[in-house]
């Protein structure tokens, strides 16, 4: 699947429908996916407690370039929207046959991401409903039907406005019951009673990512962070409009440029009323994350588009952007395995897999590099599998 495992692998650059010219693959698109969707198998898997500070999520309120991996991947789902669509409707096809597809692919990656959740031992009792497939599911059938009926940019504007400041309203000054108002009865953003998790822990309580036995009873892909998760998309098909308009390749860098500059800048203002949390996934985590995916593939797109830097750096990740929900599903499914298929020894001093293959790693004096080097090996072992779907032409898609 071409589209970060969401559209067909029919990704090209058009202009207006009015304007004559050539339809050609945006490669830069591809190799933005492709180190996204890399990066997050690292962060995922980055070798435990001595992984170095930015291979590991903030805690709560702050930033880390892990925290960017996550929203780059809904951008990047959200430009990819415009291209898929354009394109298959530009070959006829009608827009209730692309509904009734988006509405399947959505459902398809939803039921993905609880077995991705649950495997391999699937305990109903605290089966998490909530994940990443998940929201990337949403955001893909919320903003790719509105896109799909609606092409007009300034209504994404309207609705990315409507959905960063009504979230902001809802967190900052809706009472929670029982608990009071943020900031006045509670401290605002309070790490567990919040809006958010209150809304999740009636409709879902032990189905949550932390819940009591953590000693916390929250999950980082609840229900009422999900409009400002469909901002994040909302903010590619802007940038999928722009790449897709009739202008020069030179003036598309620079407007990509400028809006991450403004992102950037409104978002990090915005943090000091609205701090920046991704388990929140608040109005100025948009635009910041917005802001940094927007200068990833300003530079991705200066290079390959307008320098025309295409062959060799490039392969890597367009390989890991070919398959990529294959990709992510197969990292997410193997560590179920080797964390608990146990080799060697008697029973009482066997040990995992994953233990044994990381085994060579101890000798690394520095936990740091040992972790990292942990990350990289299983990146790489996740490689394989997708090279040879590239290999053969594959190109799995839900």
């Amino acid at each position: 699947m071409s589209q970060p495992g969401l559209a067909p692998s029919t990704n090209k650059t058009m202009t207006n429908p009015a304007a004559a010219s050539p339809i050609k693959r945006l490669l830069s698109l591809d190799v933005v996916r492709g180190i996204t969707i890399c990066f997050m198998i690292m962060v995922n898997n980055n070798g435990g407690p001595g992984s170095w500070g930015f291979m590991n999520h903030a805690e709560w309120n702050g930033l880390t370039p892990t925290d960017l991996v996550f929203p780059t991947f809904v951008f990047v789902v959200g430009v990819s929207i415009v291209f898929a669509f354009e394109s298959r409707l530009a070959k006829g096809a009608a827009k209730s046959q692309l509904a009734k597809h988006t509405v399947i692919r959505a459902a398809v990656l939803i039921c993905l991401g609880i077995l991705v959740n649950s495997f391999p031992f699937f305990h109903l009792d605290h089966m998490r409903f909530y994940g990443v497939l998940q929201r990337i599911a949403i955001c893909y059938l919320v903003v790719g039907l509105f896109y799909l009926y609606d092409r007009r940019a300034w209504t994404k504007v309207a609705a990315l406005v409507a959905a960063l400041v009504g979230y902001w309203v809802l967190v900052r000054w809706v009472p929670i019951p029982g608990w009071g108002t943020p900031g006045h009865d509670l401290p605002f953003m309070d790490v567990n009673r919040n809006l958010v998790s209150w809304i999740d822990q009636r409709l879902f309580p032990y189905h949550l990512y932390l819940y009591p036995p953590d000693h916390n009873v929250r999950d980082p892909e609840g229900l009422l962070s999900d409009p400002p998760a469909l901002g994040t998309a909302l903010m590619g098909v802007l940038a999928g409009i722009w790449l897709r308009s009739a202008r020069a390749v030179s003036t598309k860098t620079l407007g990509l440029l400028a809006g991450c500059v403004t992102s950037l800048v409104i978002g990090y203002a915005w943090s000091l009323e609205f701090p920046l949390n991704k388990n929140m996934w608040t109005s100025s985590f948009v635009l910041v994350a917005g802001g940094y995916s927007l200068a990833l593939l300003t530079l991705c797109y200066w290079a390959v588009e307008q320098k025309g830097w295409r062959k060799g750096w490039t392969y890597p990740w367009i390989v890991f952007g070919s398959n990529a929900i294959a990709a992510y599903m197969f990292s997410e499914l193997v560590p179920g395995i080797i964390y608990n298929l146990h080799v060697g020894g008697s029973a009482g001093h066997r040990e995992t897999l994953a233990a044994a293959a990381a085994q060579p790693l101890h000798h690394i004096p520095a936990p740091g590099w040992a972790a990292f080097s942990y990350s990289v090996l299983f990146t790489a072992f996740c490689f394989i599998p997708v090279w040879i779907l590239y290999r053969r032409k594959i190109f799995l898609k839900v």
